[in-house]
């Protein structure tokens, strides 16, 4: 996780919180790829709103067929440092219950869910994290080009 303390003036990168129930699937996905894609320009958290115990191992096998890293991510808690510091929230998924702050972009991404359609396993998971992916490559272009 990165430091959560603000830039001074104009050198403020912009910050994104990626938030799910169980901080083990999905928003780990989603801040894995958003890191993977911007590098250091943006500063990227994922939290959960009642966070599990781990990750899902599925989750971090999908990342790491891409070469992301996910050493030392763990569930988290939605914190009220983390939510100030965020520019853009997103909430991935149905479960996860987070209202909107004022000011502060606010998305709800209701994400591919393939276990619907009968697949399950690592190709559900595949599924899961391309969708997601292309939600991430779509906020990062609205970021750099805002």
């Amino acid at each position: 996780m990165t430091d959560a303390s603000p830039a001074t003036d104009g050198d403020k990168k912009p910050a994104v919180l990626f938030v799910c129930s169980k901080n083990g699937g999905k928003s780990q996905l989603a801040a894995g790829l958003m890191r993977q894609l911007t590098g250091s320009t943006v500063d990227v958290y994922s939290a959960g709103t009642k966070p599990a115990k781990d990750l899902n191992p599925l989750a971090v096998e999908s990342l790491a067929q891409l070469g992301i890293p996910v050493e030392g991510e763990y569930p988290k808690p939605v914190s009220e440092e983390v939510l100030e510091a965020a520019d853009v929230v997103v909430v991935l998924g149905t479960e996860a219950k987070l209202e909107p702050r004022e000011g502060t972009r606010f998305e709800l991404w209701e994400t591919d869910e393939p276990s619907e359609r009968g697949i399950e396993g690592m190709e559900r998971m595949r599924l899961v994290r391309d969708d997601i992916r292309a939600r991430v490559q779509k906020l990062h272009q609205d970021l750099i080009t805002s």
